[in-house]
């Protein structure tokens, strides 16, 4: 990119492998800035060559200043970090060797940047060298080169549709109060995934002790403390319910399997190059990114009739594996280690699959309510063929007046995938940034690839439709939300805080002065009969502080238990939702919290009642 300037700061490693760097902001004037991704077949002849043609390039545009700024993003077949580094470094020499005014970013580092490029016609370039990339030996093209060239050729077209069918370019569209569906078409529209600045959850999550980056790990896992593991398995036990309940049956899958196995390949090359692979023995294996392998292996050798039909499959994946590139990992809202609710529905044919589609469209969006979120907390997007829509224009509509609210719709000119349609509930957050949470997609393809049947009616085998879905997505991504929900909520004056089903402390007890403390912990211990977590701040610290230190933990109840609370019965307490302070029985409080709790799963939390013996988990 020729450019006016960039200006950078390296802000944290993402790698042990990461060069050494000051955190200063540096800016250059007039460059042309060179983003560069380094492959695992590339070599130093590549380098060389690479720089050879920018020395050509940069004479057309009578330039002579260049910034290499290595850029993982250009390429999800990245080479191992040893080796793009070295040869980063030989395309610096080779540029100095050339007389060229040559600076290069750091390596390894998650860097924010801004830039401004120049109007001309070539400011703008894309580039690849190496070997002939896309061929095997005899120049055969590659499945994964069809696979990405595919969805490089597929035309989107962005559009809004609304409840009573009416279908709008985005352009031409009035979005007026519908602020935050515009926000969530512009991040769409752009494709651009990599994060710039910290998000508001990532400081949460490390301030209310939930969970933090693991610096034995890389960026993409992260560690939870006891607070973060309880909300993550409430969670994990609630869509897992919300599954069988809806008639799925579980099962458990491995996390590994043999890249050989002929199902494998030509599904791995819808996700090209996104999987980790280990070698085991003289076999090269890959970790899942989704419960679908297991699943369906499972499916395949199942004996099936039509009359078991829609029949579904669930799995919660702890965990799931992508290879997410470098700089779009950013705390909980994208991880290369995840927990993943997948489940899949075998429907005989379009027709019942469109029924079971809108089926689970309502499942996720009660589910989304369940957790904590509002209508207006998220978008709705629904991509789909041109081909579907105009077979299908009554059914997508109907899906539009569920929601009730226009919804930003993906056309393409072909099906590039194995899926045709697919929605998603996307969260914006406050960065306005948008990530998907619910999602189902009609897939055509998997049942034939992996050999899945089912007898019908007339004693033949016939391959069925197969539906995924991830009632709430990612378990991580949801936690993300919240927190991000409640960073937005402050920010327009209201009081953030967690779902009360969700609080890993739910009532704070504190008692006016050590000689209450015995008394307290009966009151404890007769709110924690009811399945309620509580704890007792016993600490040697004025009430106030420790009334300051509740708030900030965001707990829902605070009740301060003193001479008056004993002999009266009635319990002095501070209600976070509503911001009142008032006199109520024990009874009565037990009774509001049930009620607003219903029949939400219950975990104790994994940490001593008295916040004396807890150790501080985030300094």
């Amino acid at each position: 990119m020729h450019s006016d300037w960039i200006e950078y700061q390296p802000i944290e490693k993402e790698i042990a492998q990461a060069e050494t760097a000051e955190k200063k902001n540096c800016r250059l004037e007039d460059v042309l800035v060179l983003f560069t991704a380094v492959e695992k077949a590339d070599n130093e002849s590549v380098g060389r060559k690479a720089i050879s043609e920018i020395k050509g390039f940069l004479e057309k545009i009578k330039l002579n200043r260049i910034l290499i700024y290595p850029f993982a993003h250009l390429s999800s077949n990245l080479a191992s970090p040893n080796d793009a580094l070295k040869i980063i470094k030989v395309m610096e020499e080779d540029a100095k060797k050339l007389n060229i005014e040559t600076y290069r970013a750091p390596f390894g580092w998650n860097k924010k940047f801004s830039i401004s490029i120049k109007g001309h016609p070539l400011a703008e370039q894309s580039k690849t060298f190496g070997p002939e990339s896309g061929k095997e030996e005899g120049g055969k093209e590659t499945e994964e080169l069809k696979s990405l060239e595919a969805e490089k050729k597929v035309k989107s077209t962005w559009l809004i549709l609304e409840a009573d069918g009416k279908l709008t370019p985005v352009d031409k569209f009035s979005f007026g109060k519908y602020k935050n569906l515009e926000k969530f078409k512009n991040y769409e529209i752009a494709k651009s995934r990599t994060v710039q600045q910290i998000p508001p959850h990532v400081t949460l999550m490390k301030k209310l002790e939930i969970a933090d980056y693991e610096p034995g790990s890389d960026s993409g896992n992260l560690r939870f403390y006891p607070k973060g593991r309880l909300i993550k398995s409430l969670l994990e036990e609630f869509v897992t319910r919300l599954a069988v309940d809806n008639g799925a049956v579980e099962v458990e899958t491995p996390i590994m399997y043999d890249y050989t196995h002929p199902a494998f390949a030509s599904y791995l090359n819808r996700f090209p190059a996104r999987h980790y692979v280990i070698k085991s023995e003289d076999k090269d294996f890959f970790l899942r990114f989704s419960a679908c392998f297991g699943e369906f292996l499972i499916t395949k050798d199942a004996q099936i009739s039509y009359k078991h039909l829609p029949f579904k499959m669930y799995e919660l994946t702890r965990y799931s594996f992508r290879r997410e590139k470098s700089g779009e990992l950013v705390g909980l809202k994208r991880l290369r280690a995840f927990t993943m609710p997948d489940m899949h529905t075998l429907c005989r044919n379009l027709e019942d699959a469109k029924k079971e589609y809108s089926a689970q469209f309502k499942l996720c969006l009660s589910c989304l309510k369940e957790i904590g979120f509002d209508a207006e907390d998220f978008e709705t997007a629904i991509r789909f063929t041109e081909d579907l829509w105009k077979q299908n224009k009554d059914f997508i509509v109907s899906l539009v007046k569920l929601v009730k609210t226009p919804v930003l719709i993906e056309m393409w000119n072909y099906r590039y995938a194995y899926f045709d349609p697919k929605f998603e509930f996307n969260f914006v957050d406050a960065l306005d940034k948008a990530s998907a949470l619910s999602t189902v997609q009609i897939d055509y393809e998997n049942a034939e690839r992996y050999g899945i049947t089912y007898t019908d009616e007339d004693g033949k085998k016939k391959h069925p439709l197969i539906l995924h879905a991830s009632p709430s997505g990612a378990i991580e991504r949801d936690i993300y939300a919240l927190l991000e929900k409640a960073y937005i909520d402050q920010q327009n004056k209201k009081v953030p805080q967690l779902p009360l089903w969700l609080s890993p402390t739910q009532v704070r007890l504190i008692p006016l002065s050590e000689k209450f403390t015995q008394a307290t912990k009966k009151i404890a211990d007769e709110i924690e009969k009811e399945n309620i977590r509580v704890d007792i701040d016993d600490r040697s610290d004025t009430v106030q502080k420790k009334i300051r230190d509740a708030e900030l933990e965001w707990i829902n109840y605070i009740l301060v238990v003193g001479p008056k609370e004993i002999k009266s019965k009635k319990l002095s307490v501070r209600n976070r939702k509503t911001g009142k302070i008032k006199l109520v029985k024990l009874e009565k409080l037990v009774k509001e919290i049930k009620d607003e709790i219903k029949n939400k799963p219950f975990k104790k939390l994994s940490l001593p009642k008295l916040l004396s013996l807890r150790p501080i988990f985030v300094g």
